[in-house]
């Protein structure tokens, strides 16, 4: 079943988010991030996939995302299914419900990054029809 996230899915979302994509954030931590952004429904939508058993095989992020220079779009900032959930269409199902959602607001594109060295994840965005329009570089600075 796909469900709006809760914070109460902080822990599994921190698991996640650790096993499968390589960010080792603290549980505290992921807990108040999800609350600010799951109080901010105008820019973030969380979706999870939970089993009959209520536990969480994956999840999404999307923020709405606004430029001067296109139509407002969903931007992919996560997804993640658990390694023992994979190849069970999860990550499939969760991406057409981000799609469903996004037609819903009115939104007509859904775009994303995924490092280069995540193949088997391009080839699974591929197969959703999702095309690669460029490659990039990610710069960061730390201000503090």
């Amino acid at each position: 079943m796909i469900r709006n996230v809760v914070a109460g899915d902080g822990p599994a979302i921190q698991e996640l988010n650790k096993s499968q994509l390589g960010y080792d954030y603290p549980v505290d931590k992921t807990i108040n991030n999800l609350k600010r952004l799951i109080s901010d429904e105008r820019h973030h939508l969380l979706l999870v996939f939970e089993d009959e058993n209520e536990t969480v095989l994956g999840y999404v992020h999307a923020e709405i995302f606004s430029e001067s220079y296109f139509d407002p779009m969903l931007n992919v900032l996560a997804l993640a299914v658990s390694g023992s959930a994979q190849g069970q269409g999860i990550g499939h199902a969760l991406m057409l419900e981000l799609e469903t959602r996004a037609k819903q607001l009115g939104l007509t594109e859904i775009r994303l990054n995924s490092g280069e060295e995540r193949t088997a994840a391009h080839q699974f965005y591929e197969k959703l029809g999702y095309r690669c329009l460029k490659l990039q570089k990610r710069f960061v600075k730390k201000v503090i």
